[in-house]
């Protein structure tokens, strides 16, 4: 907490972004972070500035309520004193955790895992095997519209050398192995044999146990192991969130010209977002979202697909 949003009617966005960059230069860090788009960062909090068509959309941000109106109320006032030739209403949404966003609300996934290929009957029984030995652990696997997304990504590619950081009980392992051809490899990273072993059989009903390389132990030591020159068409992380950065890190040298990074949970169930939340995780997770988005090595987007899916490709 907390978070809170304005959608302020207006045929002049970008223009009020620009102006409110301009000036709040000389009290905060300002800049234009794209077209029609800015962002100022305050003592205190922060403000996202977005044209959109006949409005201006803001986000506000701070780590207490205090700090939050502080924010508002300033954004809030120099707007109206720039809009000169029309009247604005700025009305705020009520404060709101990170955790209270709705990414992808429940009519929306009900009809997207509606409308893509269905998961196959090994893939639905790992997943049904998941929940029974797993228990509350089983959230951790990725859901089927995800791992058809991997599949269709890892195809789209033209990948046959992956690394997968994070197996848990082998799903998206299964998803990726499947989608490489015949003499494609994958190498598995992850440190538990209980959650894995639950995966082998089914990596084995699908006949592609071949192309899985499982390393059980700490990912940094087998990444770090692996030579240090590009040989991988494709990675995905989905492991422990505080370290996704030296994952990060260790995995792009290793990326061929053209080759795929996929991160997974990079909203954290939108505390990300939230600037109270200060855990090691949501640090972690905002410093590797930051970095990717000014790295000159890759181009990436960011996509609102369960709890956020980061791809970036290597320059």
């Amino acid at each position: 907490m907390p978070l809170s949003t304005a959608h302020v009617a207006t045929d002049r966005p970008a223009r009020y972004v620009k102006q409110l960059i301009s000036h709040m230069g000389h009290k905060a860090t300002a800049e234009l972070t794209g077209a029609g788009r800015g962002s100022i960062t305050f003592r205190d909090g922060t403000c996202a500035l977005a044209s959109g068509r006949d409005e201006l959309v803001l986000v506000a941000a701070a780590a207490d309520l205090d700090s939050l109106a502080g924010v508002q109320d300033v954004v809030t006032r120099h707007l109206v004193r720039f809009a000169t030739q029309e009247e604005v209403r700025v009305e705020w949404s009520a404060p709101a955790d990170g955790e209270a966003l709705e990414i992808v609300p429940p009519a929306v996934q009900d009809y997207l895992l509606a409308h893509c290929t269905p998961a196959d009957q090994v893939l639905t029984e790992l997943a049904v095997a998941t929940r029974e030995e797993t228990g509350r652990s089983a959230g951790m696997q990725v859901s089927p519209d995800e791992g058809a997304l991997l599949e269709m990504l890892v195809r789209l590619a033209g990948a046959r050398r992956a690394i997968e950081v994070g197996v848990f009980t082998g799903y998206s392992a299964l998803c990726i192995a499947r989608a490489l051809p015949a003499d494609g490899y994958l190498l598995a990273c992850d440190v538990s044999t209980e959650w894995t072993g639950i995966g082998r059989p089914f990596w084995e009903r699908a006949g592609v146990q071949d192309r899985i390389d499982l390393r059980i132990g700490p990912a940094l030591d087998t990444l770090r192991a692996l030579p240090e020159e590009p040989a991988f068409d494709f990675a995905f992380v989905d492991a422990d969130k505080v370290n996704y950065p030296a994952y990060y890190e260790e995995i792009v040298p290793r990326l061929v010209p053209g080759g795929l990074l996929v991160l997974d949970n990079v909203f954290l169930g939108g505390t990300v977002l939230d600037p109270a939340v200060q855990e090691q995780d949501q640090l972690a997770m905002r410093r590797v979202n930051d970095a990717l988005a000014r790295d000159d090595r890759m181009d990436c987007v960011m996509l609102p697909v369960r709890d956020g899916v980061t791809l970036a490709r290597k320059r």
